[in-house]
Order: structure tokens, then C-alpha cells, then sequence
């Protein structure tokens, strides 16, 4: 069964994460699905803008922990938002976690509703939001990141707004984005394409410096004793041994 379904309305392409048995976490395969979808909808002359929404109560709970994609198909996914040549919108309805979050900050535009929560919840598992800070670290206010990454606090919409994890919020997410779609609709694709390059010039620079080493970090500490306590003390829902 398809892990990502396809819509089409008025010049938009919504691709619903659809794997509500793990929360639509990312998974070796629905990461290579979405990249193969993400692909064929920025090269369609009929899409002028690509939501990237989810099924459940949750966006994305993260990495997989029983079947976690690669660190370089992750930061290769990242890398494929940023640069296609068309907008990309994050509409959350639900909860979002750890590297979930990299996704919502590789979007151009990010919307949630007011339920919605959100943390890096790395630390509790003993690695570190190495790979999704290529996104995060350009775009979102760095002390927020500091208490958010160190802790592993949940955190709301309104505190997600601002620091800069989303673009905006509101009770009805898509009366929040009707606006914005609607100004999508309206803007010529070759200026989309290239008022993205414009935008998103500093965040691939970090890519460029930083992909290889933060991949590099991931993989070791994915592999280290700690994660192992704390994956499968995630996993066995209890604390892992370090918890004081």
C-alpha cells in the first residue's frame, strides 16, 4: 500500500503522509516514497504549489526506530524540498516530533492549527537533531532552538510561530491557508521558482558546509550504547536508565 496518496486541486498537489500505524514516522520506505512523488510533482507544468500534509493525529513522530532511513536519504529528502522549483506547504493538524520537524522547517511555508504540538525529543533517546538542523538552524530563532533541542519540552503552535518553525497558525488550518494558497495561484511559476532560489540560498549553503558532517554524527550516536537505552526504553515505554 502506497505510504504517500495524491490529490490535485486548482494548480495544487497534496501529498498526505498516509502510515497511521507509526504515526507517519519516517521510515526508510515512506521516505523514498515521498522523494519519488515530491520528484514527479516538481516536474508537472500543472502544479503551481505542493502541500505536504498528513492522515491521524500526527504529522511525523519522527525517525522510524525499527526501520530508520539512512542519515543521507534523509538529508537527500530535505535537500529535495528545499530545492525544487516549486513552493512547498506544511499543513499540520496534528503533533509533530523530532524529525518530523525537519520536514516542517524544509518547507517554504508552514502552517498549523492551534492544537497542534510540537519537540525534539532526540535527546530522550540519547542522539541529537543532528541531519533536520541543516533546515532548522537557518530558519528558526536560535535560543528557542537551545531550550527546545537541550530539554525536549512539547511546545505549541503559537511558541512554534514565534520562533519561526511555522509561518502561522490558526483553530482552522485551512482557513489559515486558503490566503496563502490563493496567492500561490496567482504568482507566475518561473518567479516561484526563482523567488525560492532567493529564499532558500542560505539554507543550502549550510547544507553545502555542514550535510556531511552532521550525517557522520547521526550515524555514530544512532549506534552508540545510549541510543540503544534509549530506543528501547522509547520503546518499552519507560525511562531511559540516565533519567534523574
Amino acid at each position: 500500500m502506497s505510504l504517500v496518496t495524491r490529490t490535485h486541486a486548482r494548480a495544487v498537489e497534496t501529498l498526505t503522509l498516509d502510515s497511521p500505524h507509526n504515526r507517519n514516522a519516517l521510515s526508510a520506505a515512506l521516505v523514498g516514497e515521498l522523494a519519488e512523488v515530491l520528484t514527479d510533482a516538481g516536474k508537472n507544468t500543472h502544479v503551481r504549489a505542493i502541500v505536504l500534509t498528513h492522515t491521524g493525529n500526527t504529522f511525523s513522530a519522527g525517525a522510524d526506530l525499527k526501520d530508520p532511513p539512512p542519515p543521507d536519504a534523509l538529508v537527500a529528502l530535505l535537500r529535495q524540498i528545499i530545492e525544487l522549483p516549486k513552493p512547498v506547504v506544511a499543513r499540520v493538524t496534528g503533533h509533530v516530533r523530532a524529525g518530523g520537524l525537519g520536514l516542517l522547517a524544509a518547507c517554504d511555508i508552514a502552517a498549523a492549527s492551534t492544537d497542534a504540538t510540537f519537540a525534539f525529543t532526540e535527546v530522550r533517546i540519547g542522539v541529537a537533531p543532528a541531519v533536520i538542523s541543516l533546515p532548522l538552524l537557518p530558519r528558526t530563532d536560535p535560543r528557542a532552538l537551545a531550550r527546545y533541542y537541550l530539554t525536549g519540552e512539547r511546545f505549541d503552535a503559537a511558541e512554534a510561530t514565534r520562533t519561526g518553525l511555522l509561518t502561522t497558525h490558526g483553530a482552522d488550518v485551512d482557513t489559515t491557508l486558503a490566503p496563502i494558497l490563493d496567492g500561490l495561484r496567482k504568482s507566475a511559476p518561473d518567479a516561484l521558482a526563482e523567488t525560492k532560489r532567493l529564499l532558500t540560498a542560505r539554507v543550502l549553503e549550510t547544507f553545502d558546509r555542514d550535510a556531511a558532517d552532521l550525517t557522520a554524527l547521526s550515524a555514530r550516536l544512532f549506534s552508540s550504547p545510549q541510543a540503544r537505552e534509549g530506543m528501547t526504553a522509547f520503546l518499552e515505554r519507560r525511562d531511559a536508565a540516565w533519567a534523574v
